[in-house]
């Protein structure tokens, strides 16, 4: 028994208590949670920004006690904190920029970017180091994450997208994978981008680093492949689209299960409509993109119990027991968000509480983000090493526009018609 409740002291678990914590604060009071500025315009802007610095202080300070951390350590780690936040926050300023807005970069790829600016042409001070945690941050997000995950949303707006989904995700990363493997890239690089290029993008390369503890700078190449590669995707999709004659509906389903950001998806989406069918593709985009992200915790579940049987060196079949040992703890957190908000609160209350958590889960992000490319040098991201996975991640990219076309025109253009 008392083994049993030594598991809950572990930081697995106190990352998970953490995260049920903010989503319990943003559940009971949703008006008083924080919230990132998108400006910094007026005295209202600076205050948010301050609130939100102190929200994430306090909770990385309780997490560090509960972690039985040295005071002093603790303590020491503030100044480099606020130079964080700070980064953080320019993030956000740069990817609200409207010009910058359309093209589709989030705030997470302008936190990369700041971070790799001042490891590769300044250098990262010795007492900055101890607060680049990146993982803590990461884990927290995805239990945020699993907040706006309601399979309500997803089945009322049709068992289509779902089933486009299943097949889309699972056959695009079974070959990403599979080519990753021909072309000898490791299989942590490997995984990471067949769940990037096959579930959802950003998200979906978090979860699996987590999943199976990857390499920061690994993932930091992922999430730079992603979201440079969403941004002609995003145009000349809705081109080809146009290009081929296909329906809105055939269309909307084509660019959600292939562009890896959401934003990218909602803003081709956009793109492809004209005003003779109204925002039709848009709506079908944001569904089939909605519905893979709740497989996000379904493909972790599996990519954990398939990394904990490759992992073994021994021929013995691993237990439940050690199964459940070596399974990452954010996953559980971030599905039991998810099946909370969805099945145990009313739709429109889970909503507006998913809009809330979403706002701390992007800062979140952005922070993980930030603390990457402080960890990360450009020699290495762009080393001739990297040059495979690159070929991997486009092949990949290619597969998944080709059959997605392919699933999406069977299943919205064929057998919707002929059920409707």
């Amino acid at each position: 028994m008392k083994k049993w409740l030594t598991q809950f002291a572990s930081e697995d678990w106190i990352i998970v208590f953490a995260g049920a914590a903010v989503l319990a604060l943003a559940a009971i009071f949703p008006e008083a949670m924080p919230h990132m500025p998108k400006t910094l315009s007026s005295p209202a802007d600076y205050l948010a920004a301050g609130y939100m610095l102190l929200s994430v202080l306090v909770l990385v300070t309780l997490a560090s006690f509960a972690l039985r951390k040295p005071l002093k350590s603790i303590v020491s780690s503030i100044p480099a904190l606020l130079v964080i936040f700070a980064l953080t926050l320019v993030a956000q300023l740069l990817a609200n920029i409207p010009a910058v807005k359309e093209f589709g970069f989030e705030s997470v790829f302008f936190a990369v970017i700041l971070g790799l600016v001042i490891s590769n042409f300044l250098k990262v001070p010795q007492w900055m180091k101890p607060a680049v945690n990146s993982e803590f941050y990461i884990k927290i997000g995805i239990i945020c994450l699993g907040s706006t995950i309601l399979f309500g949303d997803v089945m009322k707006s049709g068992a289509y997208g779902l089933a486009q989904s299943v097949l889309v995700v699972f056959s695009v990363w079974y070959f990403a994978y599979w080519i990753g493997r021909r072309m000898k890239v490791d299989p942590e690089m490997g995984t990471m981008l067949a769940s990037a290029v096959s579930i959802c993008g950003v998200s979906a390369a978090i979860a699996t680093c987590g999943v199976i503890k990857g390499d920061n700078k690994k993932l930091s190449y992922v999430v730079s492949l992603v979201l440079i590669v969403a941004v002609p995707m995003m145009y000349i999709l809705p081109w080809l689209a146009n290009l081929m004659n296909l329906s809105p509906e055939v269309t909307g389903a084509w660019l959600g299960g292939t562009i890896d950001t959401t934003g990218a998806v909602a803003a081709a989406g956009t793109l492809a409509d004209t005003p003779q069918t109204g925002d039709l593709a848009a709506q079908t985009a944001i569904i089939v993109k909605s519905s893979q992200n709740v497989l996000l915790g379904v493909a972790a579940f599996i990519i954990s119990l398939m990394w904990t049987y490759q992992g073994r060196t021994d021929e013995a079949k691993p237990t439940a027991g050690l199964i459940w040992d070596r399974f990452p703890k954010f996953v559980v957190g971030f599905i039991l968000a998810s099946l909370v908000f969805s099945f145990c609160m009313e739709p429109e209350t889970a909503k507006a509480v998913g809009k809330v958590t979403k706002g701390f889960q992007n800062t979140l992000f952005s922070i993980a983000f930030v603390c990457i490319g402080l960890e990360t040098r450009f020699k290495e991201i762009f080393s001739r090493e990297n040059r495979v996975p690159l070929k991997v991640f486009l092949s990949a990219q290619a597969f998944n526009v080709a059959v997605t076309l392919v699933i999406a025109y069977v299943i919205f253009g064929i057998i919707k018609p002929a059920l409707a």
